[in-house]
């Protein structure tokens, strides 16, 4: 259960911390969208699905099957950050946190089920 929990916490704090980034359209935010060619309405709608996640991977404690919905929902999510970011040029450092942050999602679903 510790693994879980930790795992969780990490990806609850990174999706967390993008997600309201993104809704409140923080001008970090703004900058990342343009960048990736992105409107903030569509990343606004990215960052309520990181939120709505991060509420799924804790309800997935209790609902497996919510928590594996909320992983591949995350995992689509990261899919679409990487092809993004190889879209609009970027290298490797640019796209490490998507790939990154997907093996840790696959951890979790390992840990879940």
């Amino acid at each position: 259960m510790i693994p879980l929990i930790a795992i969780t916490a990490v990806l609850a704090l990174w999706f967390g911390l993008l997600g309201v980034g993104k809704v409140l359209g923080t001008s970090a935010m703004a900058e990342r969208a343009a960048h990736v060619g992105f409107r903030i309405g569509t990343y606004r709608v990215i960052g309520i699905l990181e939120v709505a996640g991060v509420i799924g991977l804790f309800i997935g404690w209790a609902v497996t099957g919510i928590g594996v919905a909320a992983a591949a929902g995350f995992l689509l999510l990261l899919a679409g950050a990487a092809l993004a970011h190889l879209r609009a040029g970027d290298r490797w450092p640019a796209i490490a946190p998507a790939i990154i942050t997907a093996a840790l999602v696959a951890a979790y679903l390992v840990i879940l089920l």
